[in-house]
């Protein structure tokens, strides 16, 4: 059967910011699945047990692979559900061990407001469960873009010569048990836009591999 590639979004943007990679990989041949989660209102498994049920409804018995942007990559984390028929997974961006950034702000009332308990719980990821089939991430390394007003804001939190994507540490997107890792010349609100790492989740959809 054919699997059904399902694209989560990060933390505080909606479906629309996969649109552009959706429609790569449905011009690829797969088909996709998206929805805007309310990404900032509540904790993180909340959020999973939620777009679990959201998944098996739209899914059925096909395979499941996903395409995930930043704190997406935490959410599928949490998508153990054994109803979904995971197959592989491709992170893009994800604070796979947890943010500095967040933790540097989780004291903050402002941010704690903006962002809610997701936000709050992305300070710390040493808990978080393991992916729940073999995964690729992909990390960005253009720590200043004008489109990432973090990188101009926050980015100077990272220690010099850390790499970054101007919001999440090249270091922090690492998770033991990867099936491959490559980096990308992109900032991290527009990573899922850049033409490599289309050409990247293609392959590793397809292939399970990275390797050209």
């Amino acid at each position: 059967m054919t699997p059904l590639v399902v694209l989560l979004h990060g933390l505080a943007r909606g479906h629309g910011s996969m649109a552009r990679l959706g429609k790569v990989l449905r011009a690829a041949g797969f088909e996709t699945w998206s929805r805007t989660y309310p990404s900032r209102r509540h904790s993180i498994s909340y959020l999973a047990s939620e777009l679990a049920e959201a998944i098996v409804a739209q899914a059925g018995p096909r395979p499941v692979c996903a395409v995930t942007h930043s704190m997406g990559g935490v959410i599928v984390r949490h998508l153990n559900d054994p109803r979904i028929h995971w197959q592989r997974i491709v992170m893009l961006a994800p604070p796979n061990r947890g943010s500095q950034l967040a933790a540097g702000l989780v004291g903050n009332p402002v941010f704690r407001w903006y962002y809610g308990p997701a936000g709050a719980e992305l300070a710390d990821g040493s808990t978080w469960p393991a992916p729940p089939a073999p995964f690729a991430v992909i990390a960005g390394t253009r720590s200043r873009a004008l489109t990432n007003v973090t990188s101009w804001t926050m980015g100077r939190r990272f220690a010099a010569r850390m790499k970054n994507d101007g919001t999440v540490a090249v270091e922090e997107t690492k998770l033991d048990g990867m099936a491959a890792f490559a980096e990308v010349d992109a900032t991290h609100t527009w990573i899922m836009n850049h033409p490599e790492v289309h050409s990247l989740v293609i392959r590793y959809l397809r292939d399970g591999h990275l390797a050209p």
